[in-house]
């Protein structure tokens, strides 16, 4: 989602109840980690005029084991017909948000088709993107314009699925979105077909990814299609579109110019674009923006800023960073939701240093490590739902903890173990990851265990304590308490900055002026001097 220095500011308004209700992740069901969802297809008319959809789901999954139940989540805003397991009518109930079918006698272990016939009012979304749900907008003519955002509440504010981040669809979705002729629909994946019977078109899109149930959505607008074409790291030749207003198309092509350029940067540091057999793709919304895979929303309106001397759109360069730090690694609970948001984050410094130098990159997380608020624990647990996780410092104190990561164990051994994080199967596509397995990754990296550090930065909302002490006449004793390591930091003396490894009894260091510690600014700290 957008980066901190937007969120603070929005997370301040109190949402209204049902937004507050509607929660994504939190303790997985154990009828649902049971089940291994396989693969989406939606069946949907979408009624701009009357904010309605009707239609079907089919969902197909696997059962680890025999089971009694069968358990979905849809907001009760969706009224449910029909119920159908295996081609064959089945009872459910629909309970709150719960939607279960049970039968006869239990489930066989193995592949299963759940088909659900539903329509209703889908919620509206109060605050797009950070309370979400449907967008029932028009644009500058008049004429329908409708966006959809949920990260924070689940898929589930408009079709069954199993709302836990731990569980994509191994074989991606497929989406059957039918408008009122003349509307086009933006989706994931490639554009199979359209099709216009009877007043309405059909836009079949489908992707054959896995995808969080959050990115499993579509916008609707008088779209025109911008395009060209990207080739990746590797030479993959793909599309890049941009589903853009009719009336603004003509700033579309400068619009990919610049998204080419992040791309290129982010590819860089991150490896290739994680979807090269589809497409890069974004879409004009009403809201500001959102990590849909492979068809981000974008409504900066057109707002730029220089980097380098370019034109540099920091939403939309923001965004597509998350199709490798949200949509490609991604958190297995949203307790870790600061590897997606911080590490994206840091992304977007990285492209200041790519375009500007270090030294612009250094002033950028200075800048961050002055708004870090340290209220809250960046991880609060192993099991939290995506409200619970969702603060600034997900954002900006994470990425300057990256900033700390790489200032610790070296350029050399950090860039590559950053890029082996977003590339190595281990940790991509429907591997999910904790900060645990971060941890692991980059302790293995720098060949020793890096704990303390994730302990201090991550899990408490202290600084690093730095203890400064005069004990004789131009002899300091720094120390840091809390490090629980042996940490290097840069101090500087009459001699100039230099690089010491501080041993946790404390180091002894000479100097004719009072030395400054870590003066270019790579830790979170308090300094205490005596």
């Amino acid at each position: 989602m957008h980066v901190y220095t937007v969120v603070m500011s929005c997370l301040l308004a109190a949402p209204p109840v049902w937004s507050q209700q509607v929660m994504s992740g939190g303790p997985l069901k154990p009828v649902q980690a049971n089940m291994d969802i396989r693969h989406y297809r939606l069946s949907l008319t979408v009624e701009p005029n009357r904010q309605w959809i009707e239609g079907d789901a089919e969902i197909t999954m696997s059962l680890r084991s025999p089971a009694a139940e069968i358990m979905l989540d849809l907001v009760p805003a969706m009224q449910v017909r029909r119920v159908t397991l295996d081609g064959k009518n089945i009872p459910f109930d629909h309970q709150g948000e719960v939607l279960s079918v049970r039968g006869a006698e239990a489930f066989a272990a193995g592949p299963h088709r759940v088909n659900v016939w539903y329509s209703g009012a889908p919620p509206v979304a109060p605050r797009a993107p950070w309370e979400g749900g449907f967008q029932w907008e028009k644009d500058s003519l008049g004429r329908p314009w409708v966006a959809i955002s949920c990260q924070t509440e689940g898929g589930k504010i408009y079709f069954p699925c199993k709302d836990h981040p731990s569980d994509e669809p191994d074989n991606g979705a497929d989406l059957h979105i039918r408008v009122p002729k003349g509307l086009v629909v933006a989706g994931p994946g490639m554009l199979q077909s359209t099709r216009t019977r009877g007043g309405y078109t059909t836009y079949h899109w489908k992707t054959i990814y896995p995808i969080s149930n959050y990115g499993i959505l579509f916008n609707v607008a008088h779209y025109r299609v911008v395009d060209r074409t990207y080739t990746t790291v590797s030479g993959k030749r793909m599309p890049m579109q941009f589903y853009v207003l009719d009336y603004h198309a003509d700033k579309a092509p400068h619009q990919l110019e610049m998204l080419d350029r992040s791309a290129r940067v982010q590819e860089k540091y991150f490896g290739e674009y994680p979807w090269p057999d589809e497409k890069i793709g974004i879409a004009e919304t009403p809201h500001l923006g959102m990590e849909h895979q492979t068809m981000n929303a974008y409504g900066n309106k057109f707002r730029y800023t220089k980097v380098g001397g370019q034109d540099f759109d920091w939403l939309m360069h923001h965004e597509f960073g998350h199709e490798w730090w949200g949509n490609k690694v991604t958190n297995k609970d949203w307790a870790h939701m600061w590897i997606q948001e911080g590490i994206c984050v840091f992304g977007d410094a990285l492209y200041t240093r790519d375009m500007e130098g270090e030294e612009a990159y250094r002033a950028r997380m200075r800048q961050t490590a002055r708004a870090a608020r340290n209220e809250k624990l960046i991880v609060q647990g192993e099991t939290v739902d995506a409200k619970q996780t969702y603060h600034p410092d997900i954002y900006g104190k994470a990425a300057f903890f990256m900033h700390t990561l790489r200032y610790i164990i070296g350029d050399s051994i950090f860039f590559p173990t950053l890029k082996a994080l977003a590339t190595d199967p281990r940790y991509t596509y429907l591997n999910m990851v904790t900060t645990a397995d971060v941890e692991a990754h980059f302790s293995a990296a720098y060949g020793q265990s890096l704990a303390p550090v994730f302990q201090l930065f991550l899990r408490t909302t202290d600084k690093l304590d730095v203890q400064v002490k005069e004990v004789e006449e131009g002899q300091y004793l720094v120390k840091l308490p809390n490090a629980g390591m042996n940490l290097p930091i840069d101090i500087q003396t009459d001699r100039g900055i230099e690089r010491h490894v501080i041993p946790e009894d404390g180091l002894r260091i000479s100097s004719i002026t009072i030395p400054i510690i870590d003066p270019i600014g790579f830790y979170l700290k308090k300094i205490t001097m005596q």
